[in-house]
């Protein structure tokens, strides 16, 4: 905070504010004496107690937490949309080797779709491409963060010198951020839905590579959403029609009625970047 002519403070955003900000309570609570006292975990301040914050009671409180955390910081980067782009941790890039391949078939098939890390890495050049003429504060490119896909995209927004985001979130196996993330748009998850929510409240496109259990939940989700109105339609694009319509039946469902004929619609195939940032040029041309 800076220093007012009367000994009082300034927050950041310009608003006067005498009271003594909860960092240097904290710093202060650091340097008082070792005794029994100070050393007992009932004398930590609260919201430094990382044993009290991660009692089950508190849950609802790091919820918000997560929530606003990621929030917080993408509004003070100005950030005000993305494209998000989901797809299988596990496919390698090309000339690279299947290391998550269990049999040779796995890693025929992997080693194969390492097509849609290069087409994953042309269209986040494509989208920060356009990016650059918001000044990066529009079609800013998210990821998972993490290795396949996700390390494509954030590698292409690389490429053009753009910033991108990585929303990791902690599993039992180690996911560490790939190296692509712009290291101040690196953020770390516990909750799932609390991740689901960062990637859909920017979201003006939405491209999808073939995955595993995580992309099926992740596309579902932002289908769902879509399809119930509750948030407005975007594109959502899928790469390799071939793959995902030998995984899932989608004019059979609409065929047993359990999804209107018009929901299919919903989706757009395509198996280049070209082909899919031509999709999103012309959805927002035509509402403009």
């Amino acid at each position: 905070m800076a220093k007012g002519r009367n000994g009082g403070s300034r927050r950041k955003d310009g608003v006067w504010d005498p009271l003594k900000s909860s960092s240097i309570d904290r710093q202060r609570a650091e340097a008082v004496p070792k005794t029994p006292q100070t050393l007992s975990p009932a004398y930590r301040l609260a919201y430094v107690d990382e044993d009290f914050l991660c009692r089950e009671e508190l849950r609802p409180i790091r919820l918000q937490l997560e929530l606003m955390k990621t929030e917080m910081m993408l509004t003070e980067r100005g950030i005000k949309s993305t494209v998000v782009m989901f797809g299988g941790a596990r496919i390698p890039a090309p000339g690279q080797s299947a290391w998550a391949a269990r049999n040779e078939i796995q890693r025929a098939n992997l080693e194969a779709a390492s097509v849609y890390y290069d087409e994953a890495r042309k269209f986040a050049r494509l989208c920060s491409k356009y990016s650059a003429t918001f000044n990066f504060h529009e079609y800013v490119i998210v990821t998972g963060g993490g290795p396949g896909v996700m390390e494509a995209g954030n590698r292409g927004a690389a490429d053009e010198g753009a910033p991108s985001i990585g929303l990791n979130i902690v599993l039992p196996h180690e996911q560490a951020p790939n190296v692509y993330v712009t290291p101040e748009l690196s953020f770390n998850f516990h909750y799932f839905a609390i991740r689901k929510m960062h990637f859909m409240v920017r979201a003006k496109a939405i491209a999808v590579f073939p995955g595993g259990f995580g992309t099926l939940d992740e596309f579902f989700e932002c289908l769902t959403l879509i399809q119930t109105g509750r948030m407005e339609r975007l594109p959502l694009i899928l790469f390799g029609e071939a793959f995902w319509k030998s995984i899932i039946n989608f004019d059979a469902l609409a065929e047993f009625g359990t999804i209107a004929p018009d929901d299919v619609k919903l989706i757009s195939f395509v198996e280049t970047a070209e082909a899919a940032w031509k999709i999103v040029q012309d959805f927002y041309e035509r509402r403009e």
